[in-house]
C-alpha cells in the first residue's frame, strides 16, 4: 500500500461503511478553501451597506445619475462602466476650479458671496477658461475691464517737466 499525504490506508477507510474517504484538511467548517466570495457577503463593505459609484471613486458628482443621462440622451448605442466615473471626474474637477477662482474674485471684492460677477472675472481672466468657455454668456457677468494701451494717456518727459515749470 502506497502512503498519501502522511495517512495510512487505514485511516482512508471507513471500515464500518466500506466508503473510502479522502483527508479533510480544512478546518473553516466545510468551507472549500480557493474560492473567495465577492460582494457584500466577503466583507469589504463592512455592514452591507450599498455604496454609490461615486463614493467608490471618491467623488461628489452623481456617477449613477450622469450614467443614466449618457444613454437617454443617444450619444452611442452602448456606455461603458468606466465612462460615466471618468466623466464625472472631469465635471467634478472643472467646477472646483471655477468656483476656486470665483471665491478668490469675490475675496478680491471683499465679499462672501459668490454671484454671476465674479464667475466671469474668474473665467475670463483664466487663459485656458476663457479659451474653454469662450463663446458662452453668463448672465449678470458684465465685462471684464480692459483699457487698451494706445487709449492711455502717454506720459512724454517734456510734457511733464513744461507742466512744472508753467
Amino acid at each position: 500500500m502506497v502512503r498519501q499525504h502522511g495517512h495510512t490506508p487505514s485511516t482512508l477507510f471507513d471500515s464500518t461503511t466500506n466508503h473510502h474517504h479522502p483527508p479533510n484538511h480544512n478546518t473553516m467548517s466545510g468551507k472549500v478553501s480557493g474560492k473567495s466570495k465577492s460582494g457584500k457577503a466577503a466583507g469589504g463593505g463592512g455592514d452591507g451597506k450599498a455604496q454609490s459609484r461615486s463614493s467608490k471613486a471618491g467623488l461628489q458628482f452623481p456617477v449613477g445619475r450622469i450614467h443614466r443621462l449618457l444613454k437617454k440622451g443617444n450619444y452611442a448605442q452602448r456606455v461603458g462602466a468606466g465612462a460615466p466615473v471618468y466623466l464625472a471626474a472631469v465635471l467634478e474637477y472643472l467646477a472646483a476650479e471655477i468656483l476656486e477662482l470665483a471665491g478668490n474674485a469675490a475675496r478680491d471684492n471683499k465679499k462672501h458671496r459668490i454671484v454671476p460677477r465674479h464667475l466671469q472675472l474668474a473665467i475670463r481672466n483664466d487663459e485656458e477658461l476663457g479659451k474653454l468657455l469662450g463663446s458662452v454668456v453668463i448672465s449678470q457677468g458684465g465685462v471684464v475691464p480692459h483699457i487698451d494701451a494706445a487709449l492711455l494717456p502717454t506720459s512724454t518727459g517734456k510734457k511733464g517737466k513744461a507742466s512744472q515749470e508753467a
